[in-house]
């Protein structure tokens, strides 16, 4: 028998106390206990029938096979029909969407909003995750085939400006993610002045992923609560979002199911409690022994779905993984490819966990426990839809186990526990390595990794004669001297067979540096030019050093360390001082002559 819904008025946020399971609940409303306020509800229906809903609707409920309501599209449509605000509770996988959408389609086909402009949409629906946007948005498509209204859906990761574009036309339903909503609203892509209805689907997710402060934003900028007719929906009501539901909604009504809080009926639990080590060959002997035809398997971490992707690719079973680091078209295409059941198997993070409505899974997964109770009822929710058998596996390892009682505790039963035999570990095949496609988190390349080339030090430090911190400017000098006149460039490592190839006559006095000035017949000097520009640190690494040390008979000092000549560096002097300098042999003739080429 559905739970009914009676008009019992309460006193405030803190309603733990009448949260029953009886065969009726309470409504949350913000009066106080002496209210006067005792409407009567209307009765649930049976069938979409029942309620006179719009040609259009019944025409598109026909051909999707629609004829006999769930119970919480019993209990909710005839309340959404009165213009009554609904705060629903219901267990994932029993028609929500279609509960939501149906009446917001009547009501809004039955008036015809007034003037308004393009940017001014009528609905508004908010998801907490891509997918279920995209979800929404397709069961809308299929709902709304036969009527004029023009449904849009926004979300990160797919073309930006297409989208805004899209707003720009004028839409009537408006389905998206809180993020780009808001992004939107603030460039004035679209007005909420004339906002008719608004959603919220999956209300204690927008909690858990850090979106009430953006919903709470959206929502101050809508007509009052009493101005529009507000939804929220939800696998579990928690406290916070009913004092959401009373800050933002107009005596919102409660309703509650018979399934609220358990898991389905059609869902077979097992549970295993395998070590870490043996998580891996416990999961491929179920896979090779259940044989499932379509399964989940969800993880707590990105690495973990990683990890199990890479086995069973490894051991040649074809899967997909949907976690944030994919990017958003190759998640669309993985989610294609399940459904159309061109993958048998999906690893997921709990991204994936709520809203997904993929129908015949046959097996989930649970490879990571989840640390909530509430993320285990909409995990093995995905299964056993609308009528149909599943089974339930969860692995109790010693990371995630703590988790365990408290997940029962909310389930009111106890998972049956299965025995691990050696025939259900079977050792697995080395995994294979995969190249992920992520998306971009550094400027310097995928993930933030340095751009293809490595670093420029070491692609470099071959082309110098002298040690590697100071190699790669000068090699950077030579390289782009040599590129441009078209020959090679001196080899600093053979300074003494270069001074030894000059005439005699050189040899009497030190011969300035060349300039820009100097005669095109001086080739040695211009070959040495670029070596001459930053020398190596190492003293024979100089050929210019080493012919005015040779030619003026100077002494070299063995103990002497070219860095830190280079270190006082002085003004780049005129080539007439240079060459003067050098001939009055100064002993810093040659480091003038550097200067004066720089």
């Amino acid at each position: 028998m559905p739970l009914r819904v009676c008009a019992t008025p309460t006193n405030g946020p803190a309603m733990g106390s009448h949260f029953i399971r009886s065969q009726r609940t309470h409504r949350m409303t913000k009066t106080t206990p002496d209210s006067s306020d005792n409407t009567t509800l209307p009765d649930p229906i049976s069938s979409f029938r029942e309620l006179n809903l719009p040609a259009p609707l019944l025409k598109a409920t026909d051909e999707l096979g629609f004829s006999d309501c769930t119970e919480i599209q019993g209990l909710t449509l005839p309340v959404i029909s009165s213009g009554k605000d609904v705060a629903a509770q219901a267990q994932t996988g029993t028609g929500k969407t279609a509960a939501f959408l149906l009446g917001s389609f009547a009501r809004l086909l039955s008036n015809s909003g007034g003037e308004r402009r393009k940017d001014q949409p009528r609905m508004l629906v908010i998801a907490p995750t891509r997918e279920l946007a995209m979800q929404i948005k397709k069961d809308a498509d299929s709902l709304g085939a036969y009527t004029d209204l023009k449904c849009s859906v926004v979300y990160g990761g797919i073309d930006y400006d297409k989208q805004r574009k899209e707003l720009a036309e004028g839409v009537d339903v408006l389905i998206g993610t809180p993020g780009r909503l808001i992004d939107y609203f603030k460039q004035k892509v679209f007005d909420l002045a004339k906002l008719e209805i608004v959603v919220l689907d999956e209300a204690d997710r927008m909690f858990d992923l850090g979106f009430i402060a953006d919903i709470r934003f959206l929502l101050r900028r809508m007509p009052a609560p009493g101005e529009r007719l507000s939804m929220l929906f939800s696998a579990t009501l928690s406290h916070r979002v009913m004092e959401l539901a009373y800050e933002h909604m107009d005596n919102p009504q409660e309703i509650k199911t018979e399934s609220t809080g358990v898991t389905a009926e059609g869902v077979r639990q097992a549970l295993y409690q395998p070590a870490t080590d043996e998580k891996i060959p416990l999961l491929l002997g179920l896979l090779g022994s259940l044989k499932p035809e379509r399964s989940i398997i969800f993880v707590n971490t990105k690495r973990a779905a990683e990890k199990i992707e890479s086995y069973l690719l490894g051991n040649d079973i074809a899967c997909g993984t949907l976690s944030g680091d994919v990017r958003q078209s190759k998640r669309q295409k993985i989610l294609a490819d399940f459904t159309a059941g061109k993958l048998p198997i999906l690893i997921a993070t709990d991204v994936a966990a709520r809203g997904l409505h993929i129908d015949d899974v046959s097996h989930v997964f649970n490879y990571d426990l989840p640390q909530q109770a509430e993320d285990y009822v909409h995990r093995i929710g995905r299964t056993a839809r609308a009528g149909t058998k599943g089974v339930a596996v969860s692995f109790a390892c010693e990371n995630y186990s703590f988790s365990l009682p408290e997940i029962q505790e909310y389930i009111g039963q106890s998972i049956p526990l299965e025995m691990i035999t050696d025939e259900l570990l079977i050792k697995p095949k080395p995994p294979k390595r995969i190249e992920h496609d992520r998306v971009s988190s550094g400027p310097g390349g995928k993930g933030g990794k340095p751009s293809k080339g490595g670093s420029r030090d070491r692609g470099r430090s071959n082309s110098s004669g002298g040690g590697s911190r100071s190699a790669a400017p000068g090699s950077r000098s030579r390289r782009s001297n040599s590129e441009s006149t078209g020959k090679p460039a001196a080899d600093s490592s053979k300074p003494v067979d270069q001074t030894q190839s000059k005439p005699a006559a050189d040899n009497a006095a030190p011969a300035p540096a060349p300039t820009d000035g100097a005669p095109a017949g001086s080739k040695p000097p211009r070959k040495r030019r670029p070596a001459t520009k930053k020398p190596a640190p190492d003293a024979a690494a100089s050929p210019t050093e080493g012919s005015a040390v040779s030619a003026t008979g100077a002494t070299a000092d063995p103990a002497a360390k070219p860095p830190r000549k280079r270190r006082r560096r002085r003004k780049p002097a005129a080539a007439g001082e240079s060459a003067n300098a050098t001939s009055e042999g100064t002993p810093n003739s040659d480091k003038g002559s550097t200067d004066s080429t720089e």
